[in-house]
């Protein structure tokens, strides 16, 4: 049976350790979120639209199909009255371009009806525009207002259950496990560090363990 005394060390020791993995992934990964988002943007309506479209679907290619639809469509008045034919058939590359295409022009419909053409700055009124759910607006409201939110993608949930900070596999119970330990201000940069440390190192599959600062801390490389 663990002692009270032995149990009040083990959470302290605990603390250490993600505090240290967090300033790690910092010394790593410097920047603050505009700098650690991979996304190009020039507002906040076409980070919201290439976040829409970053569904199952890799940054670069998101970039590759932003720059031609942004090059017709800039903003919400003119994505809203685009064709639905003519945006399948640019976005087609990101996948699911049928859902994507109906919502990022339903969205431009919203945000002109609603909000004057511009991007809310609240997670009730994001969450209410057509195809935007939380992680989405966790990443546009820190990149594109410096408001604190923390995005739960595929890399950050396989991250935070290898790292031991959370055994759940629902996006909004690990937001909340991660949130628990980690100070407002760096959630966004903090959930970027993740991706991004997801998608060079710890890898779905075949992660580069031997490669990795932070192997001496990852219960999971310290059970194999």
């Amino acid at each position: 049976m663990v002692q009270k005394g032995q149990a009040s060390i083990v959470a302290e020791e605990e603390r250490q350790r993600r505090r240290h993995i967090v300033q790690l992934l910092e010394l790593h990964y410097p920047g603050l979120a505009r700098d650690l988002c991979e996304l190009e943007f020039a507002s906040p309506f076409q980070l919201l639209v290439a976040t829409v479209l970053s569904a199952q679907c890799t940054d670069k290619v998101v970039n590759s199909v932003t720059r031609k639809l942004f090059g017709k469509h800039p903003d919400a008045r003119s994505l809203a009255t685009a064709p639905l034919k003519e945006i399948e058939v640019l976005v087609r590359p990101t996948g699911f371009y049928k859902n994507k295409s109906k919502n990022i022009v339903e969205l431009s419909k919203a945000l002109l009806d609603n909000f004057g053409g511009e991007v809310p700055q609240e997670m009730d009124l994001l969450t209410s525009l057509p195809g935007v759910g939380r992680k989405t607006a966790n990443v546009v409201l820190p990149v594109a207002y410096g408001i604190p939110g923390l995005a739960v993608d595929t890399h950050v949930k396989r991250l935070s259950k290898r790292l031991g900070f959370t055994k759940w596999d629902s996006p909004d119970k690990v937001e909340i496990d991660l949130c628990s330990f980690i100070e407002p201000a760096s959630w966004a940069e903090t959930s970027l560090r993740l991706i991004l440390h997801g998608r060079r190192t710890c890898k779905a599959i075949k992660p580069s363990c031997r490669e990795c600062f932070l192997a001496d801390l990852c219960p999971s490389y310290l059970l194999t």
